[in-house]
């Protein structure tokens, strides 16, 4: 449960996301596994699918905008890095922030990044958690990233933010969830520099795609999959796709990636 600081008299209040239990992978540009992670880590393969607009290699990074800069607020609250996009907390990344629930779009903002302005400077963002009381254009920030906009003690400020992309170094990295098996699987994108609006799937020995269902807590779910590997195929919110290759299957397994969005 996060909460609002009321300060200055400024009446803010509570925002309790609820957090789907039992995920405990790793973010993918972590150097190791932490105390609490129990999750394997693999490699995937990259593989091209045919007629598709595909992403850039690892190699290139920078940020760039997505739109136009809208008015907003911003507030803030005990951020760990974790919440209801079902990533695990960082505590060595704590520049995040929580979406308000008008622009959540069924989790399709998690991972995403913005560009946020205030009375005192500005600051990017990666969206985190959902806030279920804020209205449209109200970002809630951690404390680290509100102090790089405005006074800790103002407490609820005026700002202007857009989207933009997210200053990823690397490849994108896919979670299976914990109870993942060949009946029903759950798999996440991670460290992606685009929102992603969708996940297929297939069998690498061959076959059709199949879409994903995405579910309000950041993960893909499909059922009767089979054993794997599989083809993932990963669109971004421009039309970019990028597939990994020969991905393996696992019950709260970490994959690594070799491909990324421009």
């Amino acid at each position: 449960m996060k909460s609002f600081a009321p300060l200055l008299s400024v009446a803010l209040f509570a925002c309790a996301p609820s957090m789907p239990s039992g995920d405990t992978g790793v973010n993918a540009n972590d150097s190791g596994t932490s105390a609490n992670d129990s999750a394997s880590s693999d490699s995937a393969s990259s593989g091209a699918d045919s007629g598709s607009t595909s992403g850039s290699d690892a190699s290139a990074s920078g940020v760039r905008p997505l739109g136009d800069f809208r008015d907003g607020i911003a507030t803030y609250y005990d951020a760990t890095g974790a919440g209801n996009c079902s990533f695990p907390a960082s505590p060595g990344d704590l520049l995040v922030a929580a979406m308000n629930t008008p622009e959540w779009n069924n989790s399709a903002v998690c991972g995403s990044c913005a560009e946020v302005m205030g009375p005192n400077g500005s600051v990017t963002v990666r969206i985190v958690d959902r806030c279920p009381e804020c209205a449209a254009g109200h970002l809630d920030l951690s404390q680290q990233a509100f102090a790089r906009i405005a006074p800790i003690a103002a407490g609820r400020v005026n700002t202007r933010w857009r989207f933009v992309s997210c200053d990823v170094r690397g490849a994108i990295s896919l979670h299976w969830k914990d109870g993942t098996n060949p009946y029903w699987a759950a798999i996440q994108v991670r460290d992606h520099r685009l929102a992603v609006s969708a996940v297929a799937i297939r069998a690498s020995s061959g076959g059709m795609f199949r879409a994903l269902s995405r579910e309000s807590y950041n993960y893909f779910i499909g059922t009767n999959l089979g054993p794997g590997p599989f083809d993932v195929r990963i669109t971004a919110q421009d039309g970019q796709e990028i597939t990994e290759s020969n991905v393996p299957l696992g019950d709260n397994r970490l994959v690594m990636g070799t491909q990324q969005f421009r």
